[in-house]
């Protein structure tokens, strides 16, 4: 496949399954906590309800959410091809998609304060392009929802409210005062990407990287698979729960990466992430073939 048109109906296709499809790590990650809430309780009511929503998406093809949320893309593609090309193809699937109502039309200017009516704008969709040397091309996307793009944070550390330091116990209670803060804005539960290092913008955009990976994968860093692991087991006990009701599913999962810093910056960037995980990933062959990724 070469030509942008070609590449468009593909992306299309990469675009409606994760407005559509919600990942099956993430169903599971779902279903448990609903088995962990009280029979008649409002956590439970709001999970069933999820679940259903969920179900209801995936039969119709029909988006999981009302705001289809903003694009983002992570297209790894061979030596040679075309990044412009890629890119000029990805934000007119956006609009393709958005025709077709696999998106809500999404986007607005705001100098002209005005909604473009076919889901693209400055910087909508956001994709990133990186070379590599299989002949191959993969794409990860997600679909970040408003709300709970509202309810990310950053912190520069040290932070003496939080008698945070510039180390790993600094930035674990960095991330979970994010999670506190949300409480039930941002359509808990929620899934964290978190990034110590870097700076403002680099730390934010691997927060939001880490949301590519499946909540039921392990940091093959230690120090960083602990810290997941606890923080996952802390939020969960603040008693927030679905939708700020209460009981003991407020957060599915916690990703944490790191970025090299400068000496006088240590920032950690959290990026919170609802329920609706929507994201999706696929490898097109050079003949055309596609394989779907989890």
């Amino acid at each position: 496949m070469t030509s942008t048109e070609q590449w468009t109906e593909r992306f299309v296709e990469v675009i409606a399954r994760a407005s559509t499809q919600l990942a099956p790590d993430v169903v599971a990650a779902l279903q448990r906590g609903r088995a962990e809430e009280e029979e008649g309780s409002l956590a439970r009511k709001a999970l069933d309800t999820i679940l259903a929503n969920v179900d209801l998406a995936r039969d119709k093809w029909q988006p999981i959410c009302q705001d289809t949320g903003t694009p983002l893309v992570w297209i790894h593609h061979p030596v040679g091809m075309s990044t412009r090309m890629l890119s000029q193809a990805f934000t007119e699937a956006v609009k393709v998609a958005t025709s077709r109502q696999l998106l809500r039309p999404n986007a607005v200017d705001p100098l002209l304060d005005r909604n473009t009516g076919h889901g693209a704008a400055p910087g909508i969709p956001t994709v990133h392009c990186e070379e590599w040397d299989e002949d191959a091309v993969e794409v990860r996307m997600l679909l970040k929802g408003g709300g709970c793009e509202n309810v990310g944070a950053q912190y520069s550390l040290p932070n003496p409210a939080l008698k945070a330091d510039r180390n790993l116990e600094g930035v674990k209670r960095c991330i979970l005062d994010a999670i506190y803060r949300a409480q039930g804005k941002g359509c808990a539960p929620g899934i964290i990407g978190a990034c110590f290092g870097g700076d403002r913008g680099s730390g934010y955009l691997e927060s939001k990287r880490q949301l590519l990976r499946r909540l039921d994968d392990r940091n093959p860093l230690p120090e960083l698979d602990a810290m997941e692991q606890e923080i996952l087991a802390k939020a969960n006990q603040l008693g927030i729960g679905p939708m700020g009701f209460g009981g003991k599913t407020t957060v599915l999962g916690v990703k944490i990466g790191y970025l090299g810093r400068l000496p006088a910056s240590y920032f950690v960037s959290v990026s919170y992430m609802c329920w609706a995980n929507r994201r999706a990933a696929a490898r097109f062959s050079p003949d055309g073939g596609v394989q779907w990724l989890d």
